[in-house]
């Protein structure tokens, strides 16, 4: 009987590619969802959970995503400075003025799984406000 072996890939063997997602008029926990899985590469045939195969992604025109319900007034964001008296909290409608990029951040980094291989793959993600973007030759490049 002949048996059949998985294949593991390696990290030297891992091709990155530069995707292009664009949120407007598109809900946040629906397309971070989406973002989480081509930055863990899970839509690739050679995917290898302990190796980080995954994409770039560039996310463009963060001031135009929507969320559903009334998360707009609802969703509150905390953080604290570790010292007494440090801690804050924004809604998303306040954050979404002040800097729509961390929204879109905070939603994709909470999606990823908790390990070493978070870090990296936040740093392949690339958030802007616009539809501008300076990597438009990684883009030409892969087409």
């Amino acid at each position: 009987m002949k048996t059949v072996k998985t294949y593991q890939i390696k990290p030297q063997e891992v091709t990155r590619n530069w995707q292009v997602i664009d949120l407007k008029n598109k809900v946040l926990g629906r397309t971070a969802t989406e973002i989480a899985q081509l930055l863990i590469g899970k839509h690739k045939l050679a995917f290898t959970p302990h190796v980080d195969c995954g994409d770039y992604v560039i996310v463009l025109n963060a001031k135009a995503v929507e969320v559903t319900g009334n998360k707009l007034t609802d969703k509150v964001y905390y953080r604290h400075s570790q010292y007494p008296g440090g801690f804050k909290q924004e809604t998303f409608d306040k954050l979404m003025d002040r800097n729509p990029v961390k929204v879109i951040e905070k939603a994709v980094f909470g999606m990823l799984p908790k390990n070493k291989l978070r870090t990296a793959r936040m740093k392949r993600l690339k958030v802007f406000v616009g539809s501008v973007h300076p990597y438009q030759k990684h883009v030409d490049a892969i087409k």
